[in-house]
């Protein structure tokens, strides 16, 4: 238990950080999942349409926080590469 005020409120800082953090994740992974999905039912045009909206919000997430930059531009490589197969 946080017993001073400034511990009290990092700790309410804390949580709603971890909130939207949160919802941010789960955000990202709705849109990886389904670019996933259309690549395993081999539907490459839609993919290939969806992807910009799959790179934003990698790069999002980057910005915020919620991945490091390098493993955004990783994911962004790797999917890139299984659209071009």
């Amino acid at each position: 238990m946080p017993i001073t005020k400034s511990a009290i409120k990092a700790k309410r800082q804390s949580e709603r950080r971890r909130v939207r953090n949160l919802a941010k994740k789960q955000e990202l992974q709705k849109v990886l999942k389904s670019f996933s999905r259309l690549m395993k039912e081999k539907k490459t045009d839609e993919a290939k349409a969806f992807f910009p909206k799959v790179q934003k919000a990698l790069d999002k997430a980057a910005k915020k926080g919620i991945l490091k930059k390098n493993s955004s531009s990783r994911k962004k490589s790797r999917l890139a590469l299984a659209l071009q197969k």
